[in-house]
């Protein structure tokens, strides 16, 4: 089991094709009217058509639920230039990152916020040794790779608990020493995708409402069937969306 689609709003199909081609090397499916289906190697981006709405989704990783869309490349700091060029808004320039990696983070047109992560990550713990082998076992991308969502929650264990229904294992973790908040990172891992969990010990977090409808990320799409405590919130192209406990949205269908 793994994520099979990863579903976004926005307000103009050609636009964010364009851009989803021309920065994440994604290669069309499909193109229509109000929807496209783009090819980023490990899954697809869902693009859905919708109309302008304000976004209750924040940038602060204290609000629970989805954080960030994470894509694996070989070449970082040529994609930054050509999207400095393009003149991208950034929420963080390149640094390099615990785990001896480099990543940046920057919005797509509706405002998603997506990551660039080069190189394996040297996590600081691991739990299961043949899912981080076969984390690195998918090497060095041609093209860049659709890695991971991340997600702030409230307990981790909770969160553990609800995804590995869905076949998600603890595979590995991350500290962050210099962050008073008591943040760390763990990642959970099925298949081909990551989810990429982030807690903080000593900091209060806010929840936030579901959104079906406004710009943005929409869904991570799972193979399986829905959790047991999956609260069903709306329906949408088709698909029975659930949030999870801290409020990620997402679908659960069948092979």
């Amino acid at each position: 089991m793994a994520i099979r689609s990863i579903h976004i709003n926005v307000t103009d199909i050609a636009r964010s094709v364009d851009f989803y081609s021309r920065f994440l090397g994604t290669e069309a499916i499909s193109v229509g009217d109000d929807a496209a289906e783009l090819d980023a190697v490990t899954a697809t981006i869902s693009l859905r058509l919708v109309s302008a709405a304000e976004t209750n989704w924040v940038a602060d990783d204290l609000q629970k639920g989805f954080r960030h869309v994470g894509f694996k490349v070989a070449d970082l700091d040529e994609r930054v230039e050509k999207l400095h060029a393009a003149r991208v808004p950034f929420q963080l320039e390149p640094i390099h990152a615990e785990g001896d990696v480099r990543i940046t983070f920057f919005y797509d047109p509706d405002g998603t916020l997506l990551e660039l992560v080069e190189g394996p990550i040297q996590y600081h713990e691991v739990y299961d040794q043949d899912a981080v082998d076969s984390d690195w076992g998918l090497g060095t991308p041609s093209r860049p790779r659709f890695d991971h969502v991340a997600e702030t929650v409230a307990d981790l264990e909770v969160t553990k608990q609800y995804f590995g229904q869905l076949g998600y294992q603890l595979m590995s973790g991350l500290h962050q020493p210099s962050d008073t908040r008591g943040f760390e990172i763990n990642f959970l891992r099925a298949g081909d995708s990551v989810l990429e969990i982030f807690t903080y010990e000593r900091a209060d977090k806010s929840q936030r409402q579901p959104q079906t409808t406004a710009p943005g990320f929409l869904a991570a799409e799972f193979d399986g069937v829905a959790p047991t405590g999956a609260e069903r919130v709306d329906q949408a192209h088709g698909l029975d969306l659930y949030v999870d406990p801290d409020g990620l949205v997402h679908a659960v269908t069948s092979a």
